[in-house]
């Protein structure tokens, strides 16, 4: 089948086009490309065959030039990419640069500056909070309906998917034992995720209000954020996660740009308490994002994650990482936090769907409380669309290896 001739309802249509970055067999030469359907088309050869005046931002091995281009640029290129792929002009230039997606490496997508992660979910860190503090009288810590809580993450190893993990070790000490030992983790979690890039960077000292999210976040992406409960629970008092989270961070090969989710954006959960004015979204537009996340386990469903229950939106969460004047980078990540629902089929990590390993899950495989060796974890997602079609995200996959 030609490559322009995607089936209808296909989420990868030209509605969509994700950004990412491959190589072809044989070669180490890396360079974007844009996913239409089951092909993705080399968007630089097509844009210098086409005389565009991006082929220089489009024909390189990372997102990066483009990212940092600008609204005015995203907007142009992504006007463009639609045309050469619908209109029938075109086909004949654009055609012999699409490879089927099945014969190409698919690489991680922009060199990654700074990484934050949030904790965004109120019925995750509730969830948490009933967990490990069930004498409490609220589950959430006081500052959690006041600011988006948030720490910073480990660029280096942030990896794409389909990179196998290998089973981190560490000191761990449950509350019984004398004195920590160390060893390789057993309580392997995962968070299931959303991350937002940043492109346009900002100046230091100079805060980035909720009105200008836009003009500085290019795309979004599903994250899976490793997590080894054992290490962590040990080592995170009192400054937070460091070894227990910092071993690998898995993302999407594909980017998908803000402008493909209009009809995806949603306001957030109703807010209980009075925000700051650097916060206050009342007045913008509607801040969430409907995505409906599956995270499987070995191939078997174990979650169905609703990203539009999210309390702090990209927005806010872009707004309070800047608020005191930290400036921004092109290439910042930035996770949305684990993102579960109210219900217990839509809690996006192992620790809230065994209750802290209370509850196996009955998989095909056998039980499980939290990840054995060998285990392959994969989310993927989709969002609503114009006319009734379905935008699709990008898989993230990662198989579970022994500690070396």
């Amino acid at each position: 089948m030609p490559p322009f001739d995607v089936p209808e309802g296909d989420p990868f249509g030209p509605h969509n086009l994700p950004y990412g970055v491959f190589s072809l067999p044989g070669s180490a030469e890396r360079t974007v490309g844009v996913r239409l359907g089951d092909h993705v088309l080399d968007a630089g050869a097509a844009a210098h065959a086409l005389g565009s005046p991006y082929a220089s931002l489009l024909a390189r091995p990372a997102l990066n030039p483009l990212l940092a281009a600008g609204r005015t640029a995203w907007s142009d290129v992504r006007r463009a990419l639609t045309a050469w792929v619908t209109v029938p002009a075109h086909r004949e230039t654009v055609e012999p640069f699409f490879h089927p997606l099945s014969e190409v490496t698919l690489h991680l997508p922009f060199e990654v500056a700074d990484y934050v992660d949030f904790y965004a979910s109120e019925n995750h860190a509730r969830n948490v909070g009933r967990i490990f503090r069930p004498d409490a009288e609220d589950s959430l810590t006081p500052n959690w309906k006041h600011l988006p809580i948030g720490y910073h993450g480990r660029s280096g190893t942030v990896v794409v998917s389909g990179t196998d993990v290998v089973r981190p070790s560490g000191q761990r000490k449950a509350p019984a034992d004398a004195a920590p030992v160390f060893g390789p983790s057993v309580r392997l979690d995962i968070e299931a995720e959303v991350g937002f890039v940043v492109g346009v960077p900002s100046e230091q000292g100079r805060p980035v209000p909720l009105s200008a999210y836009r003009d500085h976040v290019f795309g979004l992406f599903l994250l899976n954020d490793w997590s080894a409960r054992d290490i962590q629970a040990w080592e995170y008092v009192p400054l937070g996660p460091f070894l227990g989270k910092s071993f690998a961070t898995s993302v999407s090969a594909w980017v998908t740009p803000l402008d493909a989710l209009d009809e995806a954006r949603v306001a957030p959960p109703e807010r209980t308490h009075d925000l700051l004015p650097y916060l206050d979204d009342s007045g913008e537009e509607p801040g969430g994002y409907d995505l409906r996340i599956t995270v499987r386990i070995n191939g078997h469903t174990v979650s169905e994650c609703p990203f539009s229950t999210m309390y702090w939106t990209a927005a806010q969460q872009l707004a309070h990482m800047t608020v005191n004047g930290a400036s921004l980078r092109t290439g910042d990540l930035y996770g949305s936090g684990t993102v579960s629902g109210p219900t217990e089929r839509e809690r996006g990590s192992l620790l809230e769907l065994t209750w802290n390993g209370r509850d196996p899950l009955e998989l095909p495989g056998g039980k499980r409380t939290f990840l054995e060796d060998g285990d392959v974890v994969t989310l993927s997602a989709w969002a609503p669309g114009p006319d009734g079609a379905r935008v699709g995200l990008g898989e993230v996959t990662g198989r579970v290896v022994p500690a070396s």
